[in-house]
């Protein structure tokens, strides 16, 4: 069973400056904002002015920021993680006729570091583990495999005898994600301070970076996925507002 959260439930955690400049940036296109705009945003969040530019010159040294001639950007790293996010968040499907995607390990002798990447990048591929080395899903994402996989692994295509949504309900705790997605939903509704809603949005999007993405035909009822989505799409418009007027008063 593929675990679809940290333990101990949604709860959602509070954001430190360096969060709150991250999730500033990773939702924007580009990931990139003039130094004073981006310090007035983030105190907006319940952050000082001087710790939000002491949090932005220890991020463009660890490398997290690339420093511009006007502010700062997301450094190439990270725009990976804006890639995933966005795919979370906007994931590309396609009609489902029953294949199922199947990657088998054939590598082995591999340490537990090397195991323990190679299983994160499955996970985030929204593979899930049937038995050990075998991993499927079903064939309804826009999206390739990586070509490095072909050095550790053999690709198939298949048709599972066993029933789809019987399948789906093994290889994914459903009901869980399902009622920690209601959960959020909930809080998200009640969040009204700027720091409460951003924090509240940075765990829906946490939570639908584990969404696996099924068909409809083998979700469960009331699959709030979609509905995250919407609130997500919402609050980034939202934010995008609040940054072009608050862009006018320079």
């Amino acid at each position: 069973m593929n675990d679809p959260a940290p333990p101990g439930g949604p709860a959602p955690r509070p954001l430190s400056a360096r969060s709150v400049v991250l999730s500033l940036l990773l939702g924007r296109h580009p990931p990139e904002l003039p130094a004073r705009e981006l310090v007035r945003l983030v105190e907006g969040f319940d952050v000082g002015g001087s710790t939000a530019r002491a949090a932005l010159s220890r991020m463009a040294a660890a490398g997290d920021l690339r420093r511009t001639d006007t502010g700062y950007r997301l450094s190439e790293r990270l725009l990976e993680r804006q890639r995933r996010q966005d795919e979370a968040v906007r994931p590309h499907t396609r009609a489902w006729e029953g294949d199922w995607e199947m990657v088998v390990i054939t590598v082995t002798g591999r340490g537990p570091a090397e195991r323990a990447d190679l299983r994160a990048r499955l996970t985030a591929l929204r593979l899930a583990e049937l038995r050990e080395g075998v991993w499927l899903r079903p064939a309804n994402l826009c999206r390739p495999l990586p070509a490095e996989l072909d050095r550790v692994a053999e690709r198939h295509t298949s048709r599972p005898a066993r029933p789809a949504r019987e399948l789906a309900a093994s290889l994914w705790p459903l009901d869980a994600w399902s009622a920690t997605g209601r959960t959020l939903l909930a809080h998200v509704e009640r969040a009204r301070r700027p720091a409460d809603r951003l924090t509240a949005f940075a765990a829906v999007v946490r939570h639908l970076l584990t969404d696996p993405v099924l068909p409809p035909e083998l979700l469960p009822a009331d699959w709030p996925g979609a509905a995250l989505r919407d609130a997500y799409a919402l609050y980034q418009r939202e934010q995008s507002g609040q940054v072009r007027v608050r862009g006018t008063r320079t």
